[in-house]
Formats: C-alpha cells, structure tokens, sequence
C-alpha cells in the first residue's frame, strides 16, 4: 500500500511552517495562495540564515569562506538535479527566476532559428512560456503559432496543438500544468510526436512541481524549468537543460566570465544564500519520504518519489472535498476540470467567477476573513482571454499539502456566506 499523510504527519508539516501559525482578524490565516508562492519551512530560513552568518563570500575565491560557498552552491546544483530527475548537477541553471532564465535562453535558443521557421506556443500557458518566445521569433522573423485550448474544461487541445507542428518547427513551449486551470497537460505525448519533427520542447514545470514528481528523462524534453518559491523555498529559478546543448549554445554574458556549464548560463553574482534556501527546500520533501518509508537511508531522489506519492493521493482528497462544495454554490462556475473522475488531470488549483461579485471583490471578502487567495489573470493572459474575463479575471483556490480539509470546509462556508 502507498504511504499516506496522516493527519498527524501532516501536522508535523504544518508545524515545520513558521508563516501557518499567522492570524488576521483574529482567525487563523488559511494559506491558499500557494500558486503564486507558496510558504517556506524553517529550515528554508536557518539555510539561508547559516550561509550568512559563516560564509557569506562571492564565487572562485582562494580562501576559506569563498570555498565554503563554493561547495554550498554545488551541493544546490546536485539538490536540484535530483528534484528533477537529471544525471547530471551541472545541468541545473539557477537564477532570478524561471521568467528571467527563460527570456535569456529565448534569446541564445532563437540564434539557431531562420526566417521560414516556426515555434509552438499554448493559450493555456502562463505568459512567461509565451512571450518569451513570441518576442524572440518576432525578432528573428519566425512565425508563431498558437495551440488551442477546450474553453468547456480549461484544458489544452492536443489534437489542434499536434496540427501546428510541420518540418520548419523549431522549438514547442508548453506548461507540465496549468497555473490558472490546474489542467495537466500530457507532456510526455507531446514531446514524442514534436521530435518525430526534430523540434526542441521546452516545459514549464513551475506549477506542476509542489504537486507532482519531475522526471525529464521521462517526458523527453530538451529544457524544462521551476522555480523553488512554488515549493517551500526561495525566490530562485531553475532550468535543466541537456548537457550538450548548454556546452553548445552561445550565452549572453559578459566577456570574462566562465564558458563552461554551468556557470556559462548563470549571469552576474548569484544569491548565494537563496541557492543553500533551494537546497534545503528539496531536503524538505526528500525527509518527508524518509519519515513516510520510515527509513532515514534513503537516497534523495527515491525519498521524493515516495513524498510525491503521498501528496498526491493527500491533495487529492482535498480537491475532491473542494469540488464537491463549490458544486453546490448557486451560479458559481469553476474554470477547469470537475469531473471527479479526472483528478488525475489536473493538480489541485481551481479557478471560480461569480456573477454576483467580481473577482477582486470576492478575494477581498475572502482576505478579511482570514483566507488569502489571488484574483486576476496570474499572467495566463491568453486564457482569460479566451474565455473573455478581462480584465477581471478570476478568483485561484491554490491547495498544496501544508492545507487541510477544514481549512477548505472553512473556505466553503465563507464562499456561501459571500456569494448567497
């Protein structure tokens, strides 16, 4: 039988959480804006906060604080290696965050692109997976088309988005999982058929990685990115790229800067202490499988397996309770999957609108009581556009594994209190 998260167990998470212990207008604060950050454990801050107090140092140094940052940084590299399932730390690329690493490999990626040539991008995607490469094809005279979406379920037209793959496509961007939707998207088929065409695939996995495992090897793709703030960590980006094209591509950087990978890719100075953070993120989930296999020896990659397995069947019990209780909201529409049948498509982020308030009405309703939630378009214009809901939006329920079913039944009645 899989592990599963007690309710005890998921108190011992809870409790490794400082920011849950918050409250606002006298009621505790519930946590549900995870899908634009979610909330760091402590020993996130005590990583950072020991990286500064001992061996706050630049990178190359030939002394003893410099060395120690050095060996911080790599051991970052190697945390995140395993996070997504890579062979190899010196394919992780870290910087600001996954929207900055994406428009500067945008820019080294277009290089090899030539006039007649076309990319693929979704209207499912945050816009980070969609301007970036809109800008460089534009500036590289490439044609940009869009894969469509299935308004009914917010879910991404496969069919229509195989259609625009031809010979001349060179590059298919497309999100692991929506961040508006929460739709998950079937990047494994994706990518095969993509290189029966010699195209690159290039995931957004920053939404899909508080819910599910990574596994690059297993979707196929050539790049994919995260950011370590979607997963109880600090405001750092990801990529993993293969060894072969980070060594071939041309970076961006400034001239005297290392040309092997992967401080190739990494501009400028990197935030040191936020890279000890990521690593510390990672060792969070990885010791959440340990103590559910009940075994302290596990390497990190296998113990993220089993933590993974068990935040999904956990997450989904909370979708479930959630989807059920909106369901019996007069006039409410959810923006997405609600079949409960299919909770296996989708990670537990939900987008409502009501036609009695508008979106940021309803987030602020929420915000006084105590129930933090985000309103708009969370950057994935090309959907709320499809669906023509700007520029209100809509109002995102985010669930991660720190939430629990009261917390949702605590949600549902202030919803019912709000719109009826």
């Amino acid at each position: 039988m899989a592990p599963h998260l007690t309710p005890d167990l998921i108190q011992e998470c809870r409790n490794q959480f400082p920011a849950l212990s918050r409250e606002h207008n006298g009621q505790p604060a519930v946590f549900l804006d995870g899908p634009a950050g979610t909330q760091v454990t402590q020993s996130v801050i005590d990583a950072i906060s020991h990286y500064y107090c001992t061996c706050n140092a630049n990178h190359g140094g030939q002394f003893a604080t410099s060395r120690e940052s050095d060996a911080f940084t790599e051991q970052a590299h190697r945390a995140l290696a395993d996070f997504v399932g890579a062979d190899d730390w010196k394919e992780i690329v870290f910087g600001a965050n996954m929207t900055s690493l994406t428009f500067a490999f945008s820019r080294a990626i277009a290089q090899t692109w030539s006039e007649g040539d076309n990319i693929v991008v979704t209207r499912l995607d945050h816009d980070a997976n969609v301007s970036t490469w809109a800008l460089a094809a534009r500036d590289h005279g490439v044609e940009v088309r869009y894969a469509e979406i299935h308004k009914g379920d917010c879910t991404l037209d496969v069919t229509d988005l195989k259609s625009k793959i031809d010979q001349r496509t060179r590059l298919v961007a497309v999100g692991l999982a929506s961040n508006s939707s929460g739709s998950i998207n079937p990047v494994q088929e994706i990518t095969s058929y993509a290189k029966q065409f010699n195209a690159q695939v290039f995931i957004d996995a920053v939404h899909y990685a508080p819910h599910r495992l990574i596994d690059v090897h297993e979707i196929g793709c050539d790049f994919l990115a995260c950011s370590t703030y979607k997963f109880y960590g600090p405001h750092i980006g990801v990529l993993w790229a293969k060894s072969e094209i980070l060594e071939d591509l041309e970076a961006y950087k400034v001239r005297p800067s290392a040309t092997v990978i992967p401080e190739k890719w990494m501009t400028g100075t990197q935030n040191f202490a936020s890279l000890c953070g990521s690593r510390a993120a990672v060792d969070y989930l990885a010791d959440l499988g340990r103590t559910l296999a009940n075994d302290g020896s596990l390497q990190r990659r296998q113990a993220l397996q089993i933590a993974y397995e068990a935040i999904t069947i956990y997450e989904d019990q909370l979708c479930l309770r959630l989807l059920d209780g909106l369901a019996a909201i007069e006039d409410l529409k959810v923006h997405g999957i609600t079949d409960i049948n299919q909770l296996e498509d989708r990670v537990p982020t939900i987008s409502i609108t009501h036609p009695k308030l508008s979106a940021s009405q309803i987030a602020f309703e929420l915000g006084e009581r105590g129930i933090f939630v985000w309103d708009g378009n969370y950057y994935a214009l090309e959907l709320t556009e499809q669906l023509n809901l700007e520029p209100e939006g809509m109002v995102r329920l985010g669930l991660v594994h720190y939430n629990t079913l009261e917390e949702v039944d605590r949600l549902l009645d202030a919803l019912q209190e709000i719109l009826t």
